[in-house]
């Protein structure tokens, strides 16, 4: 059968050592990771409780946003089918003498107002210290332009700055920076505090 090995019960002494410590790592390693499923499955049963509840906060603050910008009317924030944190999420929109529809079907400033009462409702749960607002008024009709401008001034613990050539918007503000240019090349900053 071949020699006798004088050392066969130290080698397998060391043999039987390296397999104990194999696993015992295999086993931390085993329960490490039933540890992290357990974490990743609480992390993510309390973003979606957080989620739903933040996106109900923001979807009543948009129905009212949207009735009051629009003066009437109703909209709506839904998911789409499937888990929330991966789902779309669908927009309806009916403005008065409408019915409700996506806000793909909305005309271009239809959509703008929808956006803004949008982004209006997310400031309200989490209001910013600054937000600056670049054009957001230019797809608007002048009636709906005096009722951003209107709800603007609403606002209290956020400051706007607001890039505009809209009168209605102008008139809303407290301070007015603009740039002339009187002669060709040269600019100048002009500033009025209302």
């Amino acid at each position: 059968v071949g020699p006798v090995n004088p050392k066969a019960i130290e080698e397998y002494q060391e043999v039987s050592e390296r397999a104990a410590d194999m696993t015992a790592q295999r086993d931390d390693l085993i329960k490490a990771e039933d540890d992290l499923a357990k974490i990743i499955d609480e992390l993510l049963s309390g973003m979606r409780s957080t989620f739903a509840e933040r996106f109900a906060q923001i979807n009543d603050h948009f129905v009212s946003i949207f009735k009051e910008l629009f003066g009437g009317g109703r909209a709506e924030l839904r998911f789409e089918e499937g888990d929330i944190l991966e789902a779309g999420i669908e927009i309806a929109a009916e403005p008065p003498g409408k019915k409700l529809q996506q806000l793909s079907l909305l005309s271009g400033g239809e959509r703008a107002l929808t956006a803004i009462a949008l982004l209006f409702a997310m400031i309200k749960i989490n209001p910013s210290p600054v937000c600056l607002l670049d054009e957001i008024d230019a797809p608007l009709d002048e009636a709906n332009a005096v009722r951003f401008a209107q709800y603007l001034k609403k606002i209290e613990k956020t400051q706007f700055m607001v890039i505009t050539h809209r009168k209605p918007t102008m008139s809303a503000c407290n301070a007015l920076y603009g740039v002339t240019m009187e002669e060709r090349g040269v600019s100048r900053m002009v500033s009025v505090q209302i």
